[in-house]
Parts: C-alpha cells; sequence; structure tokens
C-alpha cells in the first residue's frame, strides 16, 4: 500500500499591498465611479485607489470619493488660488506641487480621469524620478501616468474632444469617432494608445445621445486600461510599508 504524505503549504510569503492608485479629477468624476466600482472585483483585482486629487474645488468627484466604502482620502489643489496664496510662484510651480500630492501617496499608478489640466513636463519628470522633491523620497522607479480623451488617436487633441469631434461627423470632415486611454507624455494626448474603442456616431442624431454612448465605453476602458497597466508594473511597496 502505498502511503499519502501530505505536505503543509508555505504560508511563510507576506502578502502583497493591494496595488495603489491616485486618480486625478477635475468634474462629476464618472470614470472615477467606475474604477470605485471596479477596485478589488475580477475586473480590477487586489486594487485601491488612495487618493483623489482635484483641481476644482466644487467636482462631484471628490463627494464620490468621500462616499465610498471605505472613503477615500481627497485632497484639493486650484491653479489659481494657489497662485494667488503664493505671490511670485508660476503654474510650473504648482505642477510640482500636484506632483509633491501624489508621490506621497506611493502610488503603482497615477490615472487621469477628466483632469482638465494639461500635464507638465516637470510634473512627469517627479514622477519618472529624474527629479525628486525637497523632503521626499527617492522613488523606486518610474510611476506610470495614463489618460483618458475621448477621441481617436490623432484625432482632437485637448479641451471640447467630444463637441469638436460630433460637429466635424456631422460635417462631414471626418468618417468616424471613439475614445482612447493612453499613457501621459509632455504632448498632449500624444503618448502611446493603451485601449482604443471606436463609438457609434449617427447622423442628425443629438449631442447628448453620442455623449451618452461615448461614456459608457470610457467607463469600460479606463478600467481595462488601468489594469492592464497595473500587470505590467512590479509593486515596489510590500504591505509592511504601510502599517
Amino acid at each position: 500500500m502505498s502511503e499519502t504524505v501530505e505536505v503543509a503549504a508555505d504560508n511563510s510569503a507576506p502578502p502583497q499591498a493591494p496595488r495603489r492608485l491616485v486618480v486625478l479629477i477635475s468634474g462629476s468624476g464618472t470614470n472615477l465611479q467606475a474604477l470605485i466600482d471596479a477596485q478589488n472585483t475580477a475586473a480590477l483585482p487586489n486594487a485601491q485607489i488612495v487618493l483623489v486629487v482635484s483641481n476644482r474645488k466644487a467636482a462631484y468627484g471628490l463627494t464620490r470619493a468621500a462616499s465610498a466604502n471605505p472613503p477615500i482620502p481627497t485632497a484639493y489643489l486650484g491653479l489659481q488660488p494657489y497662485l494667488k496664496a503664493n505671490p511670485g510662484k508660476t503654474r510650473a510651480d504648482y505642477d510640482i506641487e500636484v506632483a509633491r500630492l501624489v508621490v506621497r501617496a506611493k502610488p503603482d499608478l497615477v490615472v487621469c480621469a477628466g483632469w482638465m489640466h494639461i500635464v507638465s513636463g516637470g510634473f512627469l519628470d517627479v514622477l519618472k524620478g529624474t527629479v525628486v522633491l525637497e523632503g521626499e523620497d527617492v522613488l523606486g522607479r518610474e510611476i506610470p501616468v495614463i489618460n483618458i480623451h475621448p477621441a481617436l488617436p490623432g484625432q482632437f487633441d485637448g479641451a471640447h474632444a467630444i463637441e469638436r469631434g460630433f460637429e466635424a461627423f456631422q460635417k462631414g470632415e471626418v468618417e468616424k469617432l471613439g475614445v482612447m486611454v493612453h499613457r501621459v507624455i509632455a504632448e498632449v494626448d500624444r503618448g502611446e494608445p493603451l485601449i482604443v474603442r471606436e463609438v457609434e456616431v449617427r447622423k442628425g442624431e443629438e449631442l447628448d445621445e453620442y455623449t451618452r454612448r461615448l461614456h459608457e465605453v470610457e467607463w469600460e476602458i479606463i478600467v481595462q486600461a488601468t489594469r492592464k497597466v497595473l500587470d505590467e508594473v512590479k509593486p515596489s511597496y510590500s504591505s509592511s510599508d504601510f502599517q
């Protein structure tokens, strides 16, 4: 008779801390809500939003974060109030202060989810680790930044892309429209596309109808792209770092 030998499972490995997300917003936060709903589900496993930053005080996304279960920490830093409170400071200084808020949260990834402020080279240099802010830790690795943009690659960079694209389609200037999530670089909306999705648009329909369909696609792909990048990034922190 053969003897059965039971081997105890090795539970000595420390638990992996949840992947940490910082989300930047400016408005109602529907894309943020998609991330809140997806965290720690099959769509976005072992992930936690650790900070939501807004450049607009009245952004409803801040309320969404505070109302989450558990509540998500938030921060507000507006450009004009910052410049008024700090005479002699510049927009570049403001971007550095936003970067300081971000790196203090020790994220694995930063998601721009309706962040209506151009991400500067100075901000990106801090997150790349090529610039170390006074009083802050040296980064163990680059923190990637991604952004959702309601246009196809190379179409309608910058603000009001939905309206500009819709008008161009109705005039027959373009044949298709869509939305993408891309890596953030200094050139506005020109980073490497991660997920690109066409969105149906119909001749003669109202802008609101197209916008509704586009947002539904946004809520899907912002989660998909977040998971895609997190899967590429080696965790830089263990659970003991946050105890």
